[in-house]
């Protein structure tokens, strides 16, 4: 069990599944619970999968109703974590003005903005069309890969970018990352992916590397790294993106 304290510390902090509760943890603990980020992500996905096969099989809820119905069960699966990181980063993206501490400050704020509020409908939308597609294509193995790959952007993120704050959320995790491990749960995300989707997984690797890419551009332009909040958006936009490709490859 005390192997496993990482992973239920990683669980604890990015889900609302049942991991057992780890109790009291130490800063180096929270660090080494990063490598198994993409593997929570993994477990996330099952009951959302599950949940889309059967209605699939049932075939008696209208489309419509059945994904929303899994995207209820996707966001609760979350605790909506990465949609607040999403909201606040939306915010202070257009509130920061270009200001690097303007944009800091403003993502400590609480509060949600119109461009936070629009933010978050549009990829609640956009993850309902594509989740209606798969669920209608009897395709649910997107579901397992989608948000596995989504949290292996948080490794990713920690291994190749500077953090932007002295203290912050994600200050034990920088500080106390184990890289080799880190680097072996990203590629074992990738490999997953592939196992799971083919051709379409490669896909969705290459699209999550891309945006990846440009996301972590536009941190380092801005705020000279990133934070909690950038790193939840980062998640939030590559499940949009990956479920939207999918659903584009299937339908």
């Amino acid at each position: 069990m005390t192997r496993l304290r990482p992973l239920w510390i990683a669980g604890r902090f990015l889900s609302r599944l049942p991991f057992p509760d780890p109790g009291e943890t130490q800063p180096h603990e929270t660090g080494r619970s990063v490598p198994w980020y993409p593997f929570v992500g993994l477990a996330m996905g099952a009951p959302a999968a599950a949940f889309a096969a059967f209605l699939f099989v049932q075939g008696d809820a209208p489309p419509d109703v059945a994904a929303a119905l899994v995207l209820m069960l996707w966001v609760w699966s979350s605790g909506a974590l990465h949609l607040d990181g999403l909201a606040d980063s939306a915010d202070a993206w257009i509130g920061g003005l270009g200001s690097r501490e303007r944009t800091l400050e403003i993502m400590k704020d609480p509060r949600s903005g119109p461009a936070a509020v629009t933010l978050i409908g549009l990829v609640l939308l956009a993850k309902w069309a594509a989740l209606k597609t798969l669920i209608l294509a009897g395709a649910v193995w997107p579901l397992l890969a989608v948000p596995m790959l989504a949290r292996a952007q948080l490794p990713l993120l920690l291994l190749t970018t500077p953090y932007a704050r002295r203290q912050g959320m994600a200050t034990d995790q920088f500080n106390h990352l184990p890289k080799r491990a880190a680097w072996l749960s990203v590629s074992a995300a990738g490999v997953v992916t592939l196992a799971l989707g083919g051709w379409p997984g490669l896909a969705l690797i290459l699209a999550a590397l891309a945006l990846y890419r440009i996301a972590r551009r536009a941190m380092l332009a801005r705020i000279s790294g990133f934070t909690g909040d950038t790193a939840g958006a980062l998640v939030e936009l590559t499940e949009t993106l990956a479920l939207l490709l999918c659903a584009i490859l299937i339908e």
